[in-house]
């Protein structure tokens, strides 16, 4: 029998998860399906009970709806704790699961495609929603030599890192506040890069080598103009964290961890070049 799994959104018709999970069960000989759901916010929760009690065996959830699906959710990993967003759900004989594979989908495309290790290295989030949310804790668990965290409301940026302050190296002010400071890794995790505005982090903040990553995917952010700007050695969108947190919904579903490289590297190709 075909297991089933879907994608769901508002809007929909964009997500590029069916491809993405569709190449991962080719590559494993897995039979499954993959499909978008589009849904509203009165109705996200009758959805997603129907797509359960038909059979489904879990569902990505994208905006608007990972604060709803945490809500929805009977269990929350530490990581969906931590976010207070959930964007992976799995339909078990104990209820629903709630996880959140956003963090994880960073930390290993920085690791492992860009070949920057983050032990020992001084690192700046900028942003304090949910992006930043959802990548906080598999931050602070690299070891880290610090991570500085930013938002244009200070008082967000140190709501966002008190409860680790005792545990990891992290600290939080304003947008000013990275003025002064190199940093080896920059994340943008605020909205501007679905517009065409700048975050401004002041001047000489990348260190020798430093990479600027952008969280949104498939176009040219001012954030990364900036940072190719200022002379940031490696300069990326979100496309291969999209793919590594797919993956390790995939691996939570399905027991296996599928090979993300020749996704990411066909959906590169395939993206229209700024």
């Amino acid at each position: 029998m075909t297991d089933r799994y879907a994608v769901i959104g508002n809007p929909i018709a964009q997500s590029k998860s069916p491809i993405i999970h569709a190449a991962f069960a080719r590559q494993l000989g897995h039979d499954l399906s993959y499909e978008r759901i589009l849904a509203t916010h009165e109705d996200f929760e009758q959805v997603v009970r129907a797509f359960a009690a038909s059979g489904g065996r879990g569902m990505n959830v994208t905006a608007p709806f990972k604060l709803a699906a945490m809500a929805l959710s009977d269990q929350l990993s530490e990581r969906a704790q931590v976010a207070q967003a959930v964007n992976t759900l799995s339909f078990t004989a104990d209820g629903i699961l709630g996880d959140n594979t956003d963090g994880y989908g960073l930390v290993h495309d920085i690791r492992e495609r860009l070949k920057v290790q983050l032990t020992g290295r001084r690192v700046l989030l900028v942003g304090a929603g949910g992006a930043a949310r959802g990548v906080l804790l598999p931050l602070l668990q690299a070891d880290l030599a610090g991570l500085l965290v930013v938002n244009r409301s200070a008082d967000r940026a140190e709501a966002l890192v008190a409860p680790w302050k005792s545990r990891y190296p992290v600290s939080a002010g304003g947008l000013d506040g990275a003025r002064g400071q190199q940093f080896d890794v920059v994340v943008n995790a605020t909205s501007t890069g679905l517009s065409d505005t700048a975050v401004d982090l002041g001047m000489g903040i990348y260190a020798p080598g430093a990479v600027a990553y952008e969280m949104v995917y498939g176009r040219e952010t001012a954030f990364m103009a900036e940072a190719r700007a200022q002379g940031a050695e490696v300069v990326t969108d979100g496309l291969g964290m999209l793919v590594g947190q797919a993956a390790e919904s995939y691996r939570i579903w399905r027991g296996v961890m599928p090979d993300m490289a020749p996704v990411w590297r066909a959906l590169s190709e395939a993206a229209p070049q700024s």
